[in-house]
């Protein structure tokens, strides 16, 4: 029998790189995505390999349309199988701290962010897969005035999940993580995070392995869909008046 196959977009590195690695090491294979050709993390490879996964890379640009609508078939032809499980982990974040976002701001946001993940959970539909995982954001719950456009098309995403899940019922499951800050960029201090963490009602923020582990849950909870689980120390229950890289500093 041959393990389930999954598509984790924006998945080289960072955190669709941890949920790829964690995925495989649960029994599926896995098929990476990336804006462009080129290499993934060798973290990412090797935790793959070591899980003893077929992994194969793919390159498709989900602001346009032809190729988002082109990877599902893509990835099908490669394995010679379904995709059973779509991820839609791949972002645009565009910062638009100092103005309103503009008309193409939110185009480009909303095309990567929501459209994308709308056409893929479809194709996965059409091709008889089984679950979408979305990746969320835990400012949904409570949104703070930075980054509109990004915020906007993660709003759009979280309704679209809980339509979705309806529209796609009994043959496909969609639900959503919503991640709090946890791999911080190079904007943050190492103080400012533990400043951060404590500003959590858990006191703590979420490790990438601890989102991973989320997704893997609900790729295999069978009677769950259109729910959104929040794995960000408890900052969706708070509300932050900025973006957490202005806060703490």
């Amino acid at each position: 029998m041959s393990r389930p196959l999954a598509l984790v977009t924006g998945s080289f590195r960072r955190l669709g790189g941890v949920i790829a690695v964690r995925l495989a090491q649960a029994g599926h294979d896995v098929a990476l995505h990336a804006t462009a050709d080129g290499d993934p993390d060798a973290t990412v490879v090797a935790g793959i390999a070591a899980a003893g996964a077929w992994c194969e890379r793919f390159a498709a640009d989900l602001s346009d349309g032809a190729a988002t609508a082109g990877l599902i078939p893509a990835v099908a032809a490669r394995f010679g199988r379904r995709v059973d499980l779509l991820v839609n982990n791949a972002s645009c974040f565009r910062a638009d701290d100092d103005a309103l976002p503009s008309p193409e701001s939110l185009v480009a946001h909303f095309a990567v962010n929501a459209a994308a993940p709308f056409v893929l959970a479809t194709a996965l539909a059409g091709q008889g897969g089984r679950a979408v995982v979305n990746i969320l954001d835990q400012r949904i719950a409570h949104p703070h005035r930075d980054q509109l456009a990004y915020t906007l098309s993660k709003q759009a995403l979280a309704e679209a999940t809980r339509t979705l899940a309806l529209a796609l019922a009994p043959a496909v499951r969609v639900n959503g993580v919503a991640p709090g800050l946890t791999l911080a960029t190079g904007d943050y201090t190492a103080g400012q995070l533990d400043r951060l963490a404590a500003m959590m009602p858990l006191e703590r923020l979420p490790t990438a392995g601890q989102v991973a582990d989320a997704v893997l849950f609900l790729a295999g909870a069978g009677a769950s869909t259109g729910q959104l689980l929040f794995v960000d120390g408890g900052a969706g229950l708070v509300r932050y008046e900025r973006d957490f890289v202005h806060l703490a500093r």
